[in-house]
């Protein structure tokens, strides 16, 4: 259901769209602070795997905070991890653009020396698909 909205909102108004992110952000918003509320007892956080009663370094937080903060962590390593598995296309993007950049010189020189060549047609910039 969440796919069909974001599909609908790409083709959408301005307006439309942001109607549709209100109405998903709002209640995840709400859900957010629910949460939030809901977990507000403080736990220890520590790195000493061998002595659990005296560990070397331990801090106490909040658990709501403990939870985001490794949640914030997932995603900036998986956004990382995604951004490096997209090297291949990005490159290859690249080259094509390049490509396309050196034949349009090559055309643009034809035309300019008095060949007969036909008129230009104007694209759209060059998309790569996305993998299979």
């Amino acid at each position: 259901m969440l796919g069909a909205m974001l599909r609908m909102t790409m083709r959408a108004k301005p307006g439309m769209r942001k109607t549709v992110t209100a109405l998903v952000l709002v209640p995840l918003a709400v859900l957010i602070v629910m949460f939030g509320v809901a977990n507000r007892e403080l736990v220890t956080v520590s790195f000493d795997p061998f002595d659990s009663a005296r560990p070397a370094f331990s801090f106490g937080l909040p658990l709501f905070i403990l939870i985001f903060v490794l949640v914030g962590l997932g995603v900036v390593i998986g956004g990382v991890a995604a951004w490096l598995k997209q090297h291949k296309w990005r490159a290859r993007a690249r080259r094509a653009e390049s490509t396309v950049r050196d034949l349009r010189e090559q055309l643009d020189a034809e035309r300019s020396h008095g060949g007969n060549l036909p008129a230009p047609i104007e694209s759209p910039s060059l998309l790569v698909p996305p993998p299979v």
